[in-house]
Order: C-alpha cells, then sequence, then structure tokens
C-alpha cells in the first residue's frame, strides 16, 4: 500500500482515549519522522503526537474534539518511499491494517466491565423510538457512543432515552466523555438539590437553560463569567480544575486520613547550600534547590520502611519495588500538577536536581507527557514555596502517603551542648505526613515522617558536589 495509516499511540498506564485538540498539520503538508502533528488532551495532560515516519500527510481520519480510543486510525501518510520513486498512491483499503497495533492493557476486567456494559447500553439504544412525549426536546437516536461513555452512563443510572437526549460537543453531535460527566455534575445535580443550586436560589438569579436544550449542531457556548449580584461572579472551572477537584473528593472518599507533624532543624543544610550553591551552578549548569535535598531524604526513609510505598487494590496490599517520587508543582494557570521522577533511588543529588528542575519547566511550559506523569508511588509537596509552615495534604490515589515540607524559618531554640543547653537561632520546618489510616497506622505514619527528619538534620555538610 501507498499510504500508511498512523493509529493513535499509547498515552499511559489506564489511559483508554484521547480527545483531539488541534491538527498541527494539514493535508499535503510534508512531515518527518517525530515531527508533531497533532495536539491531544487525556485525564492527565494535554500532549503532542509525533509522526510515525516521514512523508506527506494524505488525510486527517480525525476533527478537533473527537474522542478516539488508543490504536485507533488517525491519519493516512504517504511515505517518501513511494514519493521519491516516483509512484502514485494507490487507494487505501478501507480496512487497512494499521502497522503499530492495538496495545494490551493488563487490567482485562476494567475493559471486560467497559464492553458489558457498552453491550447492554447499546443494545438498548438500538431498539429506541422517538417518543411523542419528548416533542420539543432534542434526539441524538443512533449516533455512535464510545464504551467509556456508555460505562458512565451505566454507573449513573442514565437510561437510553435520557442518554440520547444529551447533545454532544463531538463530531456529528457525538457524545464525549466530558459532555456526558458535565450532564452528570451540572444537569443531575441541579435536580438533586446541590449546594451550588441552593446558592443560586438564594440569589433569585434563574438557571441558565439546560444543555439539553441547546439547538442540535450548534457548539456549546464558551462559559463567560455572570454576574449573580453586581457583587460576584460565577466562573466556569477549566478541564484541569474539575479533573483535580473530582480526584480530590474520591480521594477522601476512598482514604482515611491522618496526619503527622514533625518539626526539623534544617540549619545545617541551609547553610550547606548557601556556601555550594553557587560552585554548583558552576559546575553542572543547574540551580540548587532544597526540593532534590528533601526528595533525597524522603528516598532514604523509603528504603527504611517500604510498608509506605505500596498501593491498596480490595483487601490486597501492592508492595511498590520502583521508588518513584511525585512533586506537586503549581502552574501559572493556579492549577495543580504531578509530575514524576522515576527510580528516584537511582539519582545522586546532581541528578535528582536536574531531574526536578527539568520536570518544572517543562510543567509550567505545559510540555510535559503522558508518562511523566505515571506510575508516582510517593508524593511530595513544598509548600514552604509558599511561606505556608505547615499543612495537611490530600493524598494521590492509589498511593498511601504525602508529604508537606513547609517554609524555613529562623527560630530561637534549645541547643544541647556537652557544656549544656543553650538557646540559640535555629533554622526550622515542619513536615506535614498525611497516610492512609486503612493500611498506615500511627506507628509507621509517625516512625516515616520522623525518620525524614533524622535524615534532614545528619545531613553530611561536608559532601562534595
Amino acid at each position: 500500500m501507498a499510504l500508511i495509516d498512523m493509529v493513535m499511540p499509547k498515552m499511559g498506564e489506564s489511559i483508554m482515549e484521547c480527545t483531539v485538540i488541534t491538527w498541527l498539520k494539514k493535508p499535503g503538508d510534508r512531515i518527518e519522522a517525530d515531527d508533531s502533528i497533532l495536539e491531544v488532551a487525556t485525564d492527565k495532560v494535554d500532549t503532542e503526537v509525533p509522526a510515525i515516519c516521514a512523508g506527506i500527510l494524505k488525510e486527517c481520519l480525525v476533527r478537533d474534539g473527537d474522542v478516539v480510543p488508543i490504536g485507533a486510525p488517525i491519519a493516512r501518510i504517504e511515505t517518501e518511499e513511494f514519493i521519491e520513486n516516483g509512484q502514485a498512491p494507490e487507494s487505501t483499503a478501507p480496512n487497512a491494517a494499521p502497522l503499530a497495533q492495538i496495545p494490551n492493557h493488563s487490567s482485562h476486567s476494567a475493559e471486560d466491565e467497559v464492553l458489558e456494559a457498552a453491550r447492554g447500553l447499546e443494545a438498548s439504544i438500538s431498539s429506541m423510538r422517538t417518543r411523542p412525549d419528548l416533542v420539543g426536546t432534542a434526539s441524538f437516536a443512533g449516533r455512535f457512543y464510545s464504551p467509556l461513555v456508555l460505562n458512565i452512563a451505566k454507573k449513573e443510572g442514565i437510561g437510553r432515552e435520557e442518554l440520547d437526549r444529551i447533545p454532544g460537543s463531538g463530531a456529528e453531535n457525538r457524545l464525549t466523555k466530558n459532555d456526558i460527566m458535565e450532564y452528570v455534575s451540572v444537569e443531575r445535580g441541579r435536580s438533586d438539590g446541590s449546594a451550588e443550586d441552593v446558592g443560586v436560589k438564594q440569589e433569585t438569579v434563574a438557571p441558565p437553560p439546560p444543555a439539553l436544550h441547546r439547538p442540535v449542531g450548534l457548539p456549546s457556548p464558551t462559559p463567560t463569567p455572570r454576574s449573580l449580584n453586581g457583587h460576584s461572579e460565577i466562573i466556569q472551572m477549566d478541564r484541569m480544575r474539575k479533573l483535580i477537584a473530582r480526584r480530590m473528593v474520591e480521594s477522601k472518599q476512598i482514604s482515611p486520613h491522618v496526619s503527622s507533624f514533625v518539626e526539623t532543624d534544617m540549619t545545617a543544610i541551609v547553610q550547606w547550600r548557601a556556601k555550594i550553591k553557587d560552585d554548583f551552578k558552576r559546575q553542572t549548569g543547574e540551580n540548587l534547590t532544597y526540593t532534590p535535598i528533601l526528595i533525597e531524604a524522603l528516598v532514604k526513609a523509603i528504603k527504611d520502611f517500604p510498608m509506605i510505598n505500596v498501593s491498596v487494590e480490595g483487601d490486597n496490599i501492592i508492595v511498590k519495588k520502583s521508588i518513584n517520587i511525585g512533586m506537586a508543582v503549581a502552574l501559572p494557570s493556579g492549577n495543580l500538577i504531578v509530575p514524576v521522577i522515576h527510580n528516584a533511588d537511582q539519582y545522586n543529588l546532581v541528578g535528582l536536581t536536574k531531574k526536578v528542575n527539568d520536570l518544572s519547566k517543562r510543567a509550567r511550559e505545559n510540555k510535559l507527557t503522558a508518562d511523566d506523569l505515571a506510575n508516582g508511588t510517593y508524593t511530595m509537596s513544598n509548600i514552604g514555596t509558599f511561606g505556608n509552615v505547615m499543612g495537611t495534604p490530600i493524598i494521590l490515589q492509589p498511593q498511601v502517603a504525602i508529604m508537606a515540607f513547609g517554609a524555613i524559618v529562623k527560630k530561637p531554640a534549645v541547643i544541647e551542648t556537652p557544656q549544656g543547653d543553650l538557646i540559640g537561632v535555629r533554622q526550622l520546618m515542619f513536615l506535614s505526613h498525611s497516610y492512609d489510616h486503612r493500611v498506615v497506622d500511627g506507628s509507621l505514619g509517625g516512625q516515616f515522617v520522623k525518620r525524614v527528619s533524622d535524615y534532614l538534620e545528619k545531613f553530611d555538610t561536608d559532601r562534595k558536589i
């Protein structure tokens, strides 16, 4: 065949589909291997998809806004081999097999559940007929539903007739995951008398028209701030904020959170960093912050207490052999993202510094990949960056613990010496450790945070770069 089908590549563990944001190339453009040709969004990150070979982009098989399963064809490329030989490309058979195969996913039970839901709802939808009592309501019977959308509908108890009345923002009114999630959170939430609706009623402001009354084929209007009474506004959450909100609520529902706190003397580290940071910059080209030093102490403590580096699946505790440290990064938009340093125990301080700086920079430039966010086993948050001295962080599921490092503050403290106790000025910092009480008891949670503190206080100030 003269044309090669390019498929949606695997984006990371548990990611089954992507939403096309925009095409970066158009049909007829010459492309090179690894050139970015479109931008897609997953539940975890926005990323660019590179071309699998050099040639000419002949056809885009999906459109902006489409939700595309992993492994599905997205474009056709005329390869350089045919172009250089001057051969005219043959017609591509409609069922031509793509070069890349659909990846195998380890979670067969999850796939079976999705497919079972898809089969059940698709069978019901195919038998649906237009009802007279739905006159004046948009109906979309007969359109395609992805297995993910059907599974969400099943879990939320949305019947076939209700599902067909939900307008979609995808091609040909296709219902995307965002459409059905918005319908569940907004339309159904309003009918259940949610707190947000109560607030609106108290302000005596009529709710906006339901999404299901939007004319067929017209895109959803762009959310704009609305004034309630001249003194406040309603601002629609962006996609990332909705995702953060949902995951934080889910984490609190899943894990009984317990927190322990330790105050740590950081004086030795502060003095060592002040002495070494200029030489460190000259020798490595990197700025030395406190974050890699804190991660180094976390890694050592995890080796001492491996049962903190686990996840829970039903009644089973999964002990992770890899130590993958996630670090919370605040974005310019005000949102939060958690890139992961994989195999953090295999880096020295210079290596950790390079990884921290690289991930932080790419996070703020929106250049992280799905792999950069996957498979974290323990997370840290440096809340001291914002001047906070203490906090109670929320666990990032399916992990079982997270630690927040507060601001380093000068305080008077008792200093023990062979000649007796003295009062002196020390650089102190609070460590806040939140952990899942299903599997981490106070003994383990408390010992772990104390061990991190011990490694920081016993930092070798004579160490070289």
